[in-house]
């Protein structure tokens, strides 16, 4: 029985592009952070294998809900020979980041919630504002957006001072 030819496994970049909905400088940018990986041809040309589709499916899709590049592409690199996921890799590594979801859905809630108290930057009230000061921190010592480390003295000059 012939076998068929690799090239007409392969997609070219426009190919995947136009296939996958992702832009060309996206695909190149997935493959720079090596969420996806090409040949080159004779002439320098990318060639995809098919399955680049579903993964690039599958960093979009983690993408749209928050997963950030370096996440989706431990993920990618954990699956056995680095093969492409399938429904049962996506259900148990979006189970995973289930988790930091609800945290960020959680404080995301919380910001929503004060916005109305703040005007982001020269907030109405440094001393308790929830963006500049998270779980007001340092509100008791000290007010301010942004605060300076406190620098401790040399005992020298404190001789000096003192």
């Amino acid at each position: 029985m012939p076998q068929i030819p690799q090239t007409l496994h392969e997609l070219s970049v426009g190919q995947l592009s136009a296939r996958s909905g992702a832009a060309v400088s996206a695909l190149h940018f997935y493959e720079s952070k090596g969420l996806i990986s090409s040949r080159r041809t004779s002439g320098n040309q990318r060639r995809y294998s098919r399955d680049a589709l579903r993964r690039v499916a599958f960093v979009r899709a983690a993408q749209r809900v928050g997963i950030p590049l370096a996440t989706i592409r431990d993920a990618l690199a954990s699956l056995p020979e680095e093969r492409t996921p399938n429904r049962d890799d996506w259900a148990r590594l979006s189970e995973a980041w289930r988790q930091e979801l609800d945290e960020r859905i959680t404080q995301l809630h919380r910001l929503r919630d004060h916005l109305s108290d703040c005007i982001g930057c020269g907030c109405l009230s440094l001393e308790n504002c929830v963006l500049s000061n998270p779980d007001d921190i340092s509100g008791e010592r000290i007010t301010g957006s942004r605060l300076m480390p406190e620098r401790r003295q040399d005992p020298a000059e404190e001789q000096e001072h003192g």
